[in-house]
């Protein structure tokens, strides 16, 4: 247990290395990346829309053939 300060100490001293190698992106990458983000996701919300109408329909369609 007494060698956990020092750990800590070299392992947030290592952190604070690694973040200073990091690239950062510019605001305008930001910006083309965030809208690229947003159109697929609206995109993957209306192809997974579209498939659960499908499915629903389907089970809908097999529900009034059982006559149920």
């Amino acid at each position: 247990m007494a060698g956990i300060i020092p750990k800590t100490q070299t392992f947030l001293e290592d952190v604070r290395e690694q973040m200073q190698k990091v690239t950062w992106p510019d605001w305008p990458q930001l910006k083309n990346s965030t809208f690229v983000i947003i159109v697929f996701v609206i995109i993957l919300a209306i192809v997974i829309f579209g498939i659960d109408f499908l499915v629903t329909a389907v089970l809908n369609l097999i529900h009034s053939l059982a006559g149920a």
